[in-house]
């Protein structure tokens, strides 16, 4: 929620529509710059396009979903979790993660023509 909240663009009217733009957006950005891509939703699952190059975690507590799946990495200096959270910044740091904040990878989206 913080790429997608990182643009006031009216995203909170419909939070599934922003969640599948954003989806469609990663998948773009995920080919162009040859990078896996991980996006964790908070809440319930809702209905998204077959399933593509982007995976997609939905969890009750995404801070906590990124935090166990990057105990799970074998090499988290390798991922970079995206986030304008603070507290979850600091524990992806503490895990080994490199963090990017939420506004300047949306940039970053923008940019590629994602």
């Amino acid at each position: 929620m913080n790429v997608i909240g990182s643009r006031p663009d009216g995203w909170w009217r419909d939070r599934e529509g922003a969640g599948r733009a954003l989806v469609a957006q990663l998948e773009s950005f995920g080919r162009e710059a040859s990078e896996e891509v991980t996006v964790v939703f908070d809440g319930r699952p809702f209905d998204l396009p077959a399933p593509g190059p982007v995976e997609i975690v939905f969890a009750p507590s995404a801070d906590d979903a990124i935090v166990e799946a990057l105990a799970a990495e074998r090499d988290a200096a390798k991922v970079t979790v995206v986030t304008s959270d603070r507290q979850l910044a600091d524990r992806a740091r503490t895990a080994g993660a490199a963090v990017t904040g939420a506004g300047g990878f949306r940039r970053r989206l923008d940019e590629t023509g994602a």
